[in-house]
């Protein structure tokens, strides 16, 4: 007899789950710079004012019975918010430097995905229902858009390629994974994580791009009229995809 599941909290990884997801990590880099620069509060403070809004947000995730586009990526644009401050903070206020932080965060993710297979005996993302596996969904998910901020700075200033070339970097380590996931057998949650991680700093090097000033790269445009920009992007990306489908309705086939 088939075994009943609880209804997914997670949507189908299909190519629109992937646009929505670079729109997302964009906007989060235009709105934490918006806070911290243009609003001049500092990485600190507006690491606070996002990491409130963060747990307003999962909690309202958590108590959701089944998959809800906008409370689902509602947090995921809080993580990509908080994470970018974090890193900022920790890059340049704590004086960390690009790539200690990066090696931390990247540890960060490892030890959470460590803890997360041993608790839960996977660490699979085709079903998210319960709430201890859908926390350790997120809690990696903060951590990896964290890594993925220090990662695009490290790459586009220590390493000196600017915004444009550190996009096209990710851009093509993101396509080696596509041709990874069409054309081997490697484990498709390994290759989940990986582009998930990738496409933060593909994201905060295009969000650099669009509000740098022209002398570093950029376009100078303003970041809040950017993010709201991208915010309505993502928003027409939910309404009119797939996205608004979840993986699977909970029942599994044997």
């Amino acid at each position: 007899m088939d075994q009943v599941l609880k209804p997914n909290k997670v949507p189908a990884v299909t190519l629109a789950f992937w646009i929505a997801k670079v729109a997302a990590t964009t906007l989060g880099e235009t709105g934490g710079d918006a806070v911290s620069m243009s609003m001049n509060l500092g990485y600190l403070v507006a690491t606070g004012i996002f990491a409130a809004i963060f747990v307003i947000a999962l909690a309202l995730q958590v108590e959701e019975k089944r998959y809800h586009p906008f409370s689902y990526w509602f947090v995921i644009v809080a993580t990509t918010t908080v994470g970018t401050t974090i890193s900022d903070y920790l890059d340049r206020t704590a004086g960390l430097g690009y790539p200690l932080s990066s090696l931390i965060l990247f540890s960060a993710v490892l030890v959470i995905l460590g803890a997360w297979r041993f608790s839960t005996g996977s660490v699979s993302v085709a079903h998210i229902a319960d709430r201890k596996t859908e926390i350790f969904y997120w809690t990696t998910i903060l951590a990896s858009n964290t890594l993925g901020t220090a990662l695009g700075d490290y790459v586009a200033d220590s390493r000196g390629l600017g915004f444009e070339g550190g996009a096209l970097v990710f851009a093509g380590l993101l396509a080696l994974i596509a041709a990874a996931f069409l054309f081997t057998k490697l484990p498709r949650t390994l290759l989940f994580w990986a582009a998930f991680v990738l496409t933060r700093p593909l994201g905060a090097t295009l969000g650099d791009i669009l509000t740098k000033p022209l002398s570093h790269g950029g376009l100078n445009l303003d970041r809040i009229e950017s993010s709201l920009a991208l915010a309505a992007f993502m928003a027409a990306c939910i309404m009119l995809t797939n996205l608004r489908r979840p993986a699977s309705d909970g029942t599994p086939s044997h």
